[in-house]
């Protein structure tokens, strides 16, 4: 078995990507807040033209509407993008503490 490409390195807790499950709820959860809204925006549009007469905002309110369900099947299906960020490391020094060039003072 070769192992010779394996990083055997400790990944920082901050590289992880979040779990499978956690994406999975956190899309779940998006998709329902967005499909929930989609309901006042129907219900405003029908209240500001009955109470106001603005046929004109109750069009527009019902414009940011319709496209609600795709947009929210969209983001549903769509992983967060990876993290491309640099992270720093700790590098352990081979070297020891006293060098052969340190200078010793002993005292007489």
């Amino acid at each position: 078995m070769n192992t010779s490409h394996r990083d055997d390195s400790p990944v920082l807790i901050t590289e992880a990507q979040p779990s499978m499950d956690d994406q999975q709820a956190m899309r779940r959860r998006r998709y329902a807040i967005m499909m929930a809204s989609r309901i006042p925006c129907l219900i405003g549009a029908v209240v500001v033209f009955q109470l106001w007469q603005l046929w004109w905002l109750s069009l527009i309110i019902l414009a940011i509407s319709i496209p609600l369900p795709w947009m929210a099947v969209l983001i549903a299906n769509d992983r967060p993008a990876r993290k491309t960020e640099h992270v720093n490391r700790f590098r352990r020094s081979h070297r020891s503490i006293e060098s052969p060039g340190h200078q010793v003072i002993e005292s007489a």
